[in-house]
């Protein structure tokens, strides 16, 4: 991987486990960690605030290192190890009733687990400092497959009225998106946020063979997770004053890990062996 793509990696993973550990360790208790600590059974062995602290103390750890990392390589497969061990730990809660929508079904209609999948960006990108020696071919699929994977399940929720609804403020408030609503439906504009995440799967999928393909496919992919930041500005609810990022600023702060794995995919296409 190159030094820019990789320090440029190093640097989203610092700015977003800073931004979401101080703003755990100022939020105090909630319910995003108690889900998980009530899924292990072990929420009554402590205190829920020290549940807490341990998260912000584990992501203020991964910050610290991925900025150390940017100068000092042996940093690295350390902070690698950490960030496998954080995500494993609420990737797990998966199996656990709560993430999914029981009066739509449950699984696979997502819903507090939206923003626990996201943790398989953090796993890939753990992975693939822990262990450098991938061939071209594995780290471009361990890079991008949690990319895959949220834009074709949180992509395909979109054609769902509730996944509609619970955008709406979000989309309202961009003035990149915004717009839309002004020319179509709730549905339909959610309609339309679907179908190009799931044009952007199949682009990604594509460039793996056909190298034409890979800026666009970074480019269109990317825009979702670069919008999705914007949201933090645009969108009152993302921020706070006591406390940095509200729960919903941390939802959205987890697609830099996305934007990272994108740099790493990037690295990995490139060295791919390509017909004459």
């Amino acid at each position: 991987m190159k030094t820019l793509h990789l320090n440029a990696t190093l640097l989203l993973i610092g700015i977003s486990t800073a931004l979401l550990g101080l703003s755990i360790l100022l939020l105090g208790s909630h319910k995003h960690i108690t889900l998980t600590t009530d899924f292990y059974l072990i929420s009554d062995i402590l205190p829920a605030q020290v549940f807490n602290s341990i998260a912000a103390f584990a992501f203020i750890s991964s910050a610290v290192l991925a900025f150390l990392s940017i100068k000092q390589p042996n940093f690295r497969s350390i902070l690698g190890y950490l960030l496998i061990a954080i995500s494993i730990v609420p990737l797990g809660s998966l199996l656990s009733d709560s993430m999914w929508i029981a009066s739509m079904g449950g699984f696979p209609v997502i819903g507090s687990g939206q923003g626990v999948i996201k943790y398989f960006a953090l796993l890939s990108i753990g992975m693939l400092l822990v262990k450098r020696t991938f061939s071209p071919l594995i780290t471009a699929w361990i890079s991008i497959l949690p990319v895959l994977l949220v834009l074709l399940w949180i992509g395909g929720m979109k054609f769902t009225l509730l996944e509609a609804q619970g955008i709406e403020g979000l989309v309202k408030s961009s003035p990149f998106m915004g717009w839309l609503y002004n020319i179509f439906s709730i549905q339909t504009t959610s309609n339309i946020i679907g179908v190009y995440d799931l044009i952007a799967v199949v682009m990604l999928i594509l460039a793996i063979y056909s190298p034409k393909l890979t800026v666009p496919a970074i480019l269109m992919s990317g825009m979702v997770f670069v919008v999705t930041q914007t949201f933090l500005i645009s969108f009152s609810g993302s921020l706070s004053s006591e406390t940095l990022l509200s729960t919903t600023g941390h939802f959205l702060i987890k697609d830099l890990w996305f934007l990272a794995c994108l740099f790493f995919y990037y690295s990995a296409v490139q060295k791919l062996p390509r017909k004459a």
